[in-house]
């Protein structure tokens, strides 16, 4: 069944897969994830001036509009060569880290994702997994105040469950915090190059109400990680770690062999001695340097090893192609446009003497040369089948690979790499261990057990799963938690210090000139390119975080999603003809609960049709 899209995230998702009920299995090769709806936002900020984008291309989506915004505006800082003072750095980093990550990733967990284990669903799908929660008393119950595991099953459940119910509050408290700064939500009005247009007449009052939601905010995440790490150890000890699996290093298991993330969150200091009117070729260069210095750090992990940290590394890898998408080959157009010329006159090379797509593959697939040209047609599952492009890493070596994005992704490039934050509540070993300590919190909504400083340890494990997408996704509101004390704590200091400059007015090239804007979304890295001339956008070209994860498959492989759906056993405990596909939902909403999935499945036993299941997905939770 298919579902009319709303935004581009939501209502665009559809799955067809044939299950083998006795190896209780997909078929491999029937396995297709597929978007239903036209995806070329772009073809809106054509013409427009590049200032406009920001605002623009927040409306790409009413969840994550703040990642699209802050994507848009890095990108056209570069494109005009320009970027904030430390205060407006700090400012937009306090912003993004309330909405879209805390808000979100609140949301995520436990109104969109949590459903799929609470009482309602386990109890009726796998009774014995109900049965044994019942019995397994939760680790951190003396924070929480769940005594078993069924109970955290209960506080699941919609509308009457107390984690679905706390998290509709406190995703408010998030929301507010960042409103004081973006003066709306979810499309923030204050985004500008070179800046942030937030009033700051009134500064220490602007920055002691962002605590003080803050305050309720790192008590609210206490009291939910540690009862998610107890639901998520009760399945990691039942065995369910490996169902669902996406990226894995061993190319025995999975196509799906890179995972890569752009970094967050700006050093205030550095990424304003960026773009003091420079060059864009200037500031594409000392964005390279400036994103080694993000709080969570870029890079991209191929086959489990960390090959690069550098941001110009991961815009050079990048590569688009059509074959099993409703659009047409652009190679022939692309010679046609004014900005082509300009990179061939420099041999397709980036302003550090980068190849675009390394000479391994043809240059023009790579976005910044792109041309969006739909070509819908019937489905095909033996061809095209998909609204959405396929997005491949191509590497120096020469490998071509899917590759994975979002929070296990995010985490995972960071826990390979040394780190730690300004104010000493982050720190990454380096050998794959993150560490946050939360200072004291307390808030009227929740027990006085969550008050203390608490530290808080993950060893990020080695491959993607339905699990362990969903512990990376709890985790990584930990750290958020901790961005937002540091960058709260320099606010402060700005005021105190009189530094609450945040803005260097752009001006515009006459000239053709380049930006790249890659940040991340709760649910992974969104990517704009951006080409300009005189104030007027030519091209741009957008990935969200779920258009790479969703591709088609191709000679290449299997995309994560499509990839982890091979990879789910299926582990409902009734007959097959009863089989709802429960483990499919869970392992699709582990990447991005964001997006209402059609799907269509048929339980085949031999040659014999078994049942049709033509809506998986009828809302956000089973009840």
């Amino acid at each position: 069944m298919l579902i009319d899209p709303i935004t581009r995230i939501e209502g665009h998702l559809g799955l067809r897969v044939i299950v083998d009920t006795e190896a209780r299995k997909p078929v491999k090769d029937s396995v297709r994830s597929f978007v239903t709806m036209f995806r070329g936002f772009e073809v809106f900020d054509l013409g427009r001036p590049p200032e406009d984008l920001p605002h623009i291309n927040s409306r790409i989506c009413g969840v994550c509009g703040a990642s699209h915004a802050n994507a848009s505006v890095i990108a056209v800082d570069m494109a005009y060569g320009v970027s904030p003072y430390r205060m407006g750095v700090t400012l937009r980093n306090m912003a993004f880290a309330m909405t879209d990550h805390i808000y979100d990733h609140t949301i995520i967990l436990n109104m969109l994702e949590g459903p799929d284990y609470s009482s309602a669903v386990v109890a009726f799908m796998t009774p014995s997994v109900y049965d044994q929660a019942k019995k397994t008393l939760a680790e951190h119950r003396d924070i929480h105040g769940f005594t078993t595991i069924a109970e955290i099953m209960d506080a699941l459940t919609p509308i009457t469950g107390k984690l679905w119910q706390l998290a509709a509050k406190f995703q408010r408290y998030a929301r507010e915090a960042g409103v004081l700064i973006y003066g709306r939500h979810s499309h923030p009005s204050t985004l500008i190059p070179g800046g942030i247009s937030t009033d700051l007449s009134n500064a220490e009052y602007l920055v002691t109400g962002y605590i003080f939601r803050l305050t309720k905010l790192t008590a609210w995440t206490k009291y939910m990680y540690t009862a998610w790490y107890d639901l998520l150890k009760f399945y990691e000890d039942l065995g369910y770690a490996e169902n669902g699996i996406s990226y894995h290093p061993d190319p025995a298991k999975s196509t799906v062999l890179a995972v890569a993330s752009s970094g967050i969150f700006d050093d205030p200091e550095t990424y304003e001695s960026v773009g003091d009117y420079v060059e864009w070729e200037e500031f594409y260069k000392k964005m390279d340097e400036n994103a080694k210095k993000r709080m969570i750090k870029p890079g991209i992990v191929l086959k489990g090893n960390l090959v690069t940290t550098s941001y110009a590394d991961y815009n050079a890898s990048i590569m688009e192609h059509t074959e099993r998408a409703f659009f047409k080959d652009w190679k022939d157009k692309a010679k046609e446009l004014p900005w082509y010329g300009e990179l061939e006159a420099r041999n397709f090379r980036d302003p550090l003497g980068n190849e675009l797509l390394w000479g391994k593959y043809d240059p023009v697939y790579h976005p910044w040369i792109k041309v969006t040209i739909p070509e819908p047609s019937a489905r095909d599952w033996a061809g095209k089948y998909s609204w959405v492009t396929h997005i491949r890493l191509v590497w120096k070596d020469g490998t071509i690979t899917p590759f994975e994005v979002g929070p296990y992704a995010r985490l995972l490039v960071a826990s390979k790499q040394p780190g730690s934050d300004y104010i000493g509540l982050y720190k990454s070993d380096g050998n794959g261990t993150l560490r946050v300590t939360l200072p004291r919190a307390c808030t009227d909504e929740l027990p006085a057990s969550v008050c203390e400083e608490m530290t808080f340890e993950w060893k990020v494990p080695e491959f993607s799963s339905t699990l362990y997408r969903l512990w990376a996704r709890a985790f990584n509101l930990v750290i958020d938690i901790a961005v937002a004390w540091n960058n709260a704590t320099k606010a402060l200091e700005y005021v105190k210090a009189g530094t609450v400059k945040t803005s260097r007015p752009w001006k515009t090239p006459n000239k053709i000139t380049f930006g790249v804007g890659f940040t991340e979304a709760p649910r992974g890295t969104v990517r704009h390119w951006v080409v300009q001339k005189a104030g007027r956008t030519l091209n741009i070209q957008i990935h969200a975080p779920s258009t790479g994860n969703v591709s088609p498959q191709d000679k290449w492989g299997y995309s994560p999603f499509e990839q982890s759906v091979i990879n789910t056993i299926v582990t409902e405990e009734t007959k097959p003809e009863e089989w709802t596909g429960l483990d499919f939902v869970r392992s699709i909403r582990s990447f991005d609960p964001c997006l209402a999935c059609a799907a269509h499945i048929q339980f085949m036993k031999g040659e014999k049709l078994i049942k049709k299941v033509k809506k998986v997905i009828t809302t956000a939770h089973y009840c």
